[in-house]
């Protein structure tokens, strides 16, 4: 009985605090913001225009159906992401059933995990907005 009255106990703290919580206008993140939604959309972008070959489970694809793919996987894992790294890291380099990570076959470089390949997109296009920032 008495481990009920606990549970109890720990039921009505937790709905307290929600409640509290709720009342501070302090929203719970749920999607990335605006800055990360336009990096993201960048990273997808660059697979789908890249002329490379997108590995995934040892099965080469066209950069457009790489970015379809990782579209329909940002679509269903959005909200485990708050940053164009976390994109990167949780949806974009690996597979989500086999977990081998994803490989970017480009003509004229070697073979290069995908998350690398995205971490190198990234950091181009943060590079780039702060010149252009400076500008």
């Amino acid at each position: 009985m008495k481990a009920g009255m606990q549970a109890d106990a720990v039921i009505r703290q937790l709905a307290l605090a929600c409640i509290l919580f709720a009342g501070t206008g302090t929203a719970l993140p749920s999607e990335a913001d605006g800055t990360a939604e336009t990096e993201i959309e960048y990273l997808l972008t660059s697979v789908g225009t890249s002329q490379c070959e997108f590995i995934r489970n040892g099965s080469p694809h066209s950069g457009s159906d790489a970015e379809s793919h990782l579209r329909m996987k940002y679509r269903r894992g959005q909200r485990y992401v708050k940053s164009a790294e976390q994109f990167i890291n949780r949806i974009a380099s690996a597979s989500s059933l086999s977990k081998r990570p994803y490989l970017m076959r480009c003509e004229g470089a070697e073979e290069t995990p995908a998350g690398d390949w995205l971490h190198t997109q990234l950091k181009n296009y943060r590079n780039q907005a702060s010149v252009d920032n400076n500008l």
